[in-house]
């Protein structure tokens, strides 16, 4: 509410003859993906898919020996994080995915820190987003302003090149968190 009570203020004391000049100047498409877009992960939400995913995790955590069990947390966290945020947008995905890791680390039985699996999320998501087009923020809007300047790519073009950045990033993400979580046990 603020930021649109200061977005109105603003109006008021601005030049009616620039407003039109700066409405033409707004990412309008940019702004609708993303309203969209969190609209769509609200439903999801209020759907249960978030509790959904969280008895699949949960169900896939215990079915390994407890010896093993961070190790497994830290892969499926990562990975899922990765691919899905290279679908979905990392931001709405992220904040989902929040609960997950919280209700994962809260549950007794598993008995997981939740440091590392809250990087696995961060690195997840955040290098999940490079692997598409549609995968965050900064993308869609790198698109729309280059696309305003003349320069042109596909959505098959950033996936080309960012798809396999991405996978290359979540495997040494891989290496580095488990490394450092698992055989060495930086976990406090």
């Amino acid at each position: 509410w603020i930021a649109i009570l200061g977005a109105i203020f603003l109006l008021v004391l601005g030049d009616f003859n620039e407003l039109e000049s700066v409405l033409s100047r707004v990412e309008w498409s940019t702004l609708l993906f993303f309203g969209a877009l969190f609209v769509v992960m609200e439903a999801l939400s209020r759907l249960n898919l978030v509790w959904y995913i969280v008895d699949l995790t949960q169900d896939a955590i215990n079915s390994v020996d407890e010896s093993h069990r961070l190790l497994v947390a830290i892969v499926l966290i990562l990975w899922i994080s990765a691919l899905c945020s290279s679908i979905i947008d990392n931001i709405p995905f992220t904040t989902v995915m929040v609960q997950v890791v919280a209700d994962i680390a809260d549950n007794e039985e598993m008995k997981l820190p939740i440091k590392p699996l809250v990087f696995a999320l961060a690195l997840g998501a955040c290098f999940g987003g490079n692997g598409t087009l549609i995968g965050a923020s900064a993308n869609v809007v790198t698109a729309g302003i280059s696309e305003q300047h003349g320069y042109r790519f596909s959505f098959y073009d950033f996936f080309r090149v960012g798809f396999p950045v991405m996978i290359l990033t979540t495997a040494v993400s891989t290496a580095y968190l488990l490394l450092c979580h698992v055989w060495l046990g930086w976990n406090d």
